[in-house]
């Protein structure tokens, strides 16, 4: 059953809250130890506690009480935060709970959600694994830095979770778990309270099991009318869908051509225009930019960690920080003036088309645990500002999940949920 449908019954009366509630945590207790989803959870009697708290105030929000996972580096006052590194891990659970809640936990409890779980994330966010594994990949990689939120959608152990994204750590592991993960546009969702890794660039995103619950989802804590219920019928709309022939960043994968090429025949059978575009010769700069603007605010954010407990940081992230520091400041203001630009000019070429459609990473998830994959397919857009959905109705030359991201224009997310909507039913209409 979806999100939306169990909240419906919610709403009726048909369900009950609390039965919900037990039943994902007994869920969770019965999984989660093979699958490492998750890093903290509340019990069940704080929970429900929780609950009641919400249902007494007569203000239930249109989430009806359902659960909600979130990332291990977004604060919270009732579970510990330890941000997936070694540093924050070993001390007491009253020195690893913040003080105040981070300002999308409140959007969450206001729209009604109970927040009831930490999920793994990578060091800092960044390219350190976890140890979750892939519900729908065995073997292979869920990604980072979002993999524990990912991965507990994609095992249905809970409705909704939500993660970050810098580079591309909301659409590659929901790539690779095969689940749907929605990148909004930069601010559309709030990200006080969240560990920072880069504050031009870090993205509040959601997951969800298609993309009717996560547009729900997202209209709900953010306030603004993305459910499809709300926008035009997608099913009477030809949309104009373009696919870029060549990308400065890399080649198309066999797996990532296999799905685009499932996606082009199912959208053209629902009576789709899709065609191709070259991408404007500033996009190599802003795929550039990226790496420039997120290592010289890196180095700064984690200023404190890097300057006074550097040897309980892994190697991969020591060593990139180390590389970072050597960002000058000229390079960063050129870098940005190269964003900007590049934003202002996203408006005139996005109006050719109504959405882009990319892979959602380079290929299917890669084998083993030792890497968390490339954020290549997903950099740019992140730069740009722009709303990403990946689609997880494909698969690979081995059969393992491949994602379709659909990009949006400016600020233009219903748009973006709305062609993603129709993609993933174009497809389940063509299996």
């Amino acid at each position: 059953m979806s999100a939306v449908n169990t909240a419906g019954l919610l709403a009726a009366g048909s369900l009950n809250a609390a039965d919900v509630l037990a039943a994902t945590l007994a869920r969770i207790d019965a999984e989660d130890g093979a699958l490492g989803a998750f890093t903290a959870l509340l019990d069940l009697p704080a929970a429900l506690s929780q609950l009641n708290r919400m249902q007494l105030s007569g203000k239930i929000g249109p989430l009806q009480g359902l659960p909600v996972a979130v990332k291990d580096i977004i604060d919270t006052i009732d579970m510990p935060t330890r941000y997936g590194s070694a540093l924050y891990a070993n001390g007491t659970t009253a020195e690893q709970t913040p003080r105040l809640d981070a300002a999308i936990i409140g959007a969450i409890q206001r729209a009604g959600g109970l927040v009831m779980g930490k999920t793994s994330t990578t060091e800092f966010a960044f390219l350190n694994p976890t140890k979750t594994l892939n519900p729908n990949a065995p073997g292979r990689t869920p990604g980072g830095s979002s993999a524990g939120s990912a991965a507990a959608v994609a095992a249905d152990l809970v409705p909704f979770a939500v993660g970050t994204q810098t580079g591309g750590s909301v659409i590659r592991p929901a790539s690779y778990c095969g689940v749907t993960g929605f990148k909004p546009s930069y601010g559309l969702l709030p990200t006080a309270g969240i560990k920072c890794f880069s504050w031009s660039l870090d993205t509040v995103g959601l997951f969800a099991s298609s993309v009717r619950d996560v547009a729900w989802f997202a209209e709900a804590v953010s306030g603004f009318a993305l459910a499809l219920d709300s926008l035009v019928t997608t099913t009477q709309k030809s949309w104009r869908i373009c696919v870029p022939t060549a990308y400065p960043w890399g080649s198309v994968s066999p797996s990532g051509q296999l799905a685009m090429d499932t996606a082009i025949a199912a959208l053209r059978a629902q009576g789709s225009e899709v065609t191709t575009i070259t991408l404007p010769v500033w996009m190599k700069d802003v795929f550039d930019a990226q790496d420039v603007i997120q290592s010289f605010e890196v180095w700064r954010a984690v200023a404190h960690d890097i300057d006074t407990r550097q040897e309980a940081l892994s190697a991969v992230l020591r060593d990139y920080l180390m590389a970072a520091s050597s960002i000058s400041a000229a390079a960063y203001e050129a870098a940005q003036q190269t964003a900007y630009k590049a934003r202002f000019a996203c408006t005139d070429w996005f109006s050719q088309f109504d959405v882009l459609m990319t892979p959602s990473a380079p290929d299917e998830a890669p084998l083993g645990y030792a890497s968390t994959g490339a954020s290549t397919f997903n950099r740019a857009w992140t730069l740009l500002g722009l709303p990403c959905v990946n689609v997880a109705s494909a698969v690979g030359v081995t059969g393992n999940p491949m994602g379709l991201q659909i990009i949006g224009g400016p600020r233009a997310d219903r748009q973006c949920l709305a062609a993603a909507d129709f993609l993933e039913r174009s497809l389940r209409a063509q299996a």
